[in-house]
């Protein structure tokens, strides 16, 4: 083992592992792993106001609150944590894991040598994350949900929660979850959704959301050979969940 790997938290030591391309000088200076360093123009980038304003620091805290309070609140936002099946020892992840009050909550369901892994694009989202969740288990690295950086096959179960509508290409996003899940594994999608009203909602000029339809996400899934797919609406949530076939 390297020097570099030595000097890393815990999590990210593990994590740099699982990299499809690990960088020979990690960027850990912040508490995360930091791997947008250089613009990269091939992936769609949001510039929305909708993003915008969660991105911020003033966005990220309110986030973390409503987020919070959500779960304990309404059901349709409580994490299917068992439905997972997380194996003990196992790794999760998060993708668009914001605050990364969910990422630690997988990181418990994988228990003492299992590792949960967040991956998020905005910095005050992760510096959050690391402030309040990081840990030896919890490990948190910036990168884009439309090019996941870790290598096929390497994880046991993946969420995004509330994210993905804020993911230029949705469809890329979810193509990247499917290659780094283990055959086997679970992935649990949540989204706002607008059912039948998708179709208008889409017309409209770019506010860095987009509107899913009540089968879209069920639909990619199944293309990426997914199999027990089950989507269901609790009012404007939807949430998704499939087997990588």
């Amino acid at each position: 083992m390297t020097d570099v790997h030595v000097s890393l938290p815990p999590a990210l030591r593990r994590a740099l592992d699982l990299l499809a391309d690990p960088p020979a000088d990690p960027d850990v200076s912040k508490g995360y792993l930091d791997l947008l360093e250089a613009e990269d123009d091939a992936v769609p980038k949001n510039t929305g106001p909708i993003q915008a304003a969660w991105a911020s620091p003033v966005g990220s805290m309110l986030y973390d609150n409503a987020q919070a309070l959500s779960r304990r609140l309404i059901s349709a936002w409580r994490l299917p944590v068992e439905w997972l099946r997380i194996p003990s020892g196992g790794v999760a992840l998060d993708v668009g894991s914001g605050p990364g009050n969910v990422t630690a909550s997988l990181a418990r369901a994988a228990g003492p040598d299992g590792l949960a892994l967040g991956i998020d694009i905005s910095e005050p989202m992760l510096q959050r994350a690391v402030r309040n969740e990081a840990g030896p288990q919890v490990g948190f690295i910036r990168a884009d949900a439309q090019r996941l950086p870790l290598r096929d096959d390497t994880v046991d179960a993946v969420v995004s929660t509330a994210v993905l509508q804020l993911v230029p290409n949705p469809t890329a996003a979810l193509a990247e979850m499917a290659r780094v899940l283990r055959p086997g594994g679970r992935l649990a999608v949540m989204v706002p959704t607008a059912g039948p009203l998708a179709r208008f909602w889409q017309q409209l000029p770019n506010v860095g959301a987009h509107a899913f339809g009540e089968d879209e996400i069920g639909d990619i899934l199944e293309e990426q050979g997914f199999a027990s797919v089950r989507v269901k609406n609790l009012g404007s949530i939807q949430w998704v969940r499939g087997t990588n076939g």
